[in-house]
């Protein structure tokens, strides 16, 4: 989960493939494990959340092909979410 705590931004989203999306304060995007975003551009006053189910942490990759066999191994070893991080139980992220 992506959270916008302040300002806006203009985010890459799904990899090389993926679309340049904008993001204000206010805004959650929730992404599978696994699924490419980067921040393009930004406001001065840019800050954001993320949150990842079960307390899981973050790693950093850059699409590099030795990075690949690792990176699989991780994104299986995600869990999902015990309930919907913005409407909490019963919420509609399971039905996506």
């Amino acid at each position: 989960m992506l959270a916008v705590k302040e300002g806006q931004a203009t985010l890459h989203l799904g990899g090389e493939q993926g679309e340049a999306v904008e993001a204000e304060k206010g805004d959650v995007i929730i992404l599978p494990a696994g699924y490419g975003h980067k921040k393009i551009d930004a406001s001065e006053d840019y800050a954001n959340y993320g949150a990842y189910p079960g307390g899981v942490d973050f790693d950093m990759n850059y699409g590099k092909a030795k990075e690949r066999p690792h990176t699989i191994d991780n994104i299986a070893q995600v869990p999902l979410p015990e309930y919907d991080p913005v409407f909490g139980q019963g919420g509609p992220l399971f039905d996506h």
